[in-house]
């Protein structure tokens, strides 16, 4: 028996990454698996993005757990994107239990001041739009069923000031915020909203040149960074592995978190205690 056995889970950002890890810990508890996923590159990030053959990995690994899964390409900081991954999740199976919001770009490196307006508004269309508009579309298909888990991936970043990222931390913050007014509007209809806000995470986005730069300077390598994440948190380790963020998404779907909605739920290695 699994504790999320004949439930659907749909996840965003299922590609690769963080996503992927929290698809198959959800599938290896008894979830079918929803997954969207852009699969494209942004304008303004370093880094490439997903991939359909990134995609397609996450659906053959989540299988061989021997649950089903469906694969939607969409852009979910649009309405239609939204709507569409969705319907096809209803469509598909007939409901939507749990809905984790894992979607996210970080891009920039330079402080507030320098950013350029298009940076800015990439980054808070798919890092907080995104979340609004998947909201939009589920909650009320999960009051129609008057239950449902929502989990939304912010940030220690959505707790704290971090420098030269502004417009993510901004975003971030407002990951927190939505979480915190849609749980007390959703409260007494059977919907729980947590999100889960952690340091720095061994996952694609911290694994290029860019991210290297962010935390260790101008032409740093990765030695360079894991110095500078080592340094926000206070446990002595400089990334989290996305299990560990997988397993407090797992916690927070499942009935052990039943009586627990509208809190961010720090994976951090003890850096907002250290930098509160």
């Amino acid at each position: 028996m699994g504790k999320l056995d004949g439930r659907v889970a749909l996840i965003t950002g299922g590609a690769r990454g963080q996503g992927r890890s929290h698809a198959r810990t959800l599938a290896a508890e008894g979830a079918d698996i929803v997954i969207g996923d852009i699969c494209e590159s942004f304008p303004h990030t370093s880094y490439p993005g997903s991939t359909h053959a990134d995609m397609q990995e996450s659906v053959k690994l989540i299988e061989e757990l021997d649950r089903r899964c469906v694969a939607v390409q969409a852009d979910v900081s649009t309405s239609d994107g939204a709507r569409r991954l969705t319907e096809a999740a209803i469509s598909e199976f007939g409901k939507i239990d749990i809905l984790v919001i894992n979607h996210g770009i970080v891009a920039g490196g330079v402080p507030t001041w320098e950013l350029e307006e298009d940076q800015w508004d990439e980054e808070l269309r798919v890092n907080l739009k995104g979340v609004w508009l998947m909201c939009k579309y589920v909650v009320p298909h999960m009051i129609e069923k008057a239950s449902g888990s929502i989990v939304m991936t912010a940030s220690a970043a959505g707790l704290m000031g971090y420098s030269n990222i502004t417009h993510y931390t901004a975003a971030k913050h407002g990951v927190v915020g939505i979480t915190r007014a849609l749980a007390n509007e959703t409260a007494n209809l059977g919907i729980r909203v947590n999100a889960v806000c952690p340091t720095a995470v061994d996952s694609p986005m911290m694994d290029n040149e860019w991210a290297f730069s962010l935390f260790g300077g101008p032409g740093a390598t990765r030695e360079d960074q894991l110095a500078g994440t080592r340094s926000l948190n206070a446990q002595p380790v400089p990334l989290i592995a996305m299990q560990d963020v997988s397993n407090m998404v797992l916690f927070l779907a499942s009935d052990d978190a039943r009586y627990i909605t509208g809190l961010a739920h720090l994976v951090d290695a003890g850096s907002y205690n250290k930098f509160p």
